[in-house]
């Protein structure tokens, strides 16, 4: 596994590779990480791995410098799992010096968090450019865990015609439920116990949602049952919107399905989480004589 830093020893190391499934993460990897790159080993020549933590995606009062870094312990775990290569930057080599270019994406960041993170998107898409543009993958691999960041690198893709696949895996959770995040870290053993109420609201909704109910105030109201038994879990919002637009839906049209996400508060520790409502195909017409041929 080789490991570079500046964007000209990356296009040397690029240069020597054939088709590339590349994994753009900021580092202090879990499974979830891991599970990308196996799914990129599995249709790539070879596996590109960044590590950033992205600084134009924070906030004021986010969290920037406590963000959880260990790189010597994400390099092994990449090479464990076979990565070819690992583009390790500096904020310099990311932002050279006058740099002047933001990537804004329109609709889909309005909303949820983008609503309440104004600009991380912009972060985002215009990082996620960069990457891109610097790395040439031919498949880019991400994880549902993040949800409308998803839907944000999709539109970006498609809007700018950048000639790559966008693969989203499934989200990778801890064994009662809690997705796995770097943020996790941060959960007292209190908040860690009561974190899994998230993934249990989101079960309540697809199984009100298999029960046949497609109206979005039960399915909220589904969700909200569960969350009640844990008050020590804040949450900032519950939605069921469109899986491509993010708007939010009255009623969930079967054909098409939903993506239902939420956000909460433990303690400093914001967590999301999501679940995909899953298009239900039409019942089969009954076999039997047509009709409609004779008269």
């Amino acid at each position: 596994m080789r490991v570079v830093t500046t964007r000209d020893e990356l296009s040397c190391a690029r240069a020597e590779l054939g088709t590339v499934g590349l994994v753009p993460t900021m580092g202090y990897l879990h499974d979830g990480h891991l599970s990308l790159v196996r799914a990129a080993r599995s249709a790539n020549d070879a596996v590109v791995v960044s590590i950033f933590v992205n600084p134009t995606q924070f906030g004021p009062g986010e969290d920037l410098a406590s963000y959880p870094r260990d790189l010597d312990r994400d390099l092994a775990m990449l090479e464990a799992e076979g990565a070819d290569l690992v583009w390790t930057p500096r904020v310099e080599d990311v932002y050279p010096p006058g740099w002047s270019t933001h990537v804004s994406v329109g609709g889909v960041t309005e909303v949820l968090e983008g609503a309440r993170r104004p600009g991380h998107f912009d972060g985002v898409a215009t990082v996620c450019k960069i990457l891109f543009g610097a790395v040439r993958p031919t498949r880019a691999y991400v994880g549902q865990k993040d949800a409308q960041q998803t839907v944000v690198i999709r539109r970006l893709v498609e809007d700018l015609a950048l000639g790559l696949e966008v693969c989203v895996e499934p989200i990778r959770r801890e064994p009662d439920g809690l997705a796995m995040s770097s943020r996790n870290t941060y959960l007292s053993p209190g908040e860690r116990a009561a974190a899994p109420v998230l993934h249990r609201a989101l079960v309540a909704v697809e199984e009100t949602y298999a029960a046949g109910r497609r109206q979005a105030s039960e399915l909220l109201g589904a969700a909200h049952v569960v969350l009640a038994i844990e008050p020590a879990v804040p949450v900032e919002y519950v939605s069921v919107a469109d899986p491509d637009t993010l708007t939010e839906l009255d009623l969930v049209d079967p054909a098409r399905g939903a993506l239902v996400s939420l956000a909460a508060r433990l303690g400093r520790t914001r967590l999301i989480d999501n679940l995909v409502l899953a298009p239900v195909a039409p019942a089969p017409r009954p076999a039997g004589l047509d009709v409609s041929s004779h008269r």
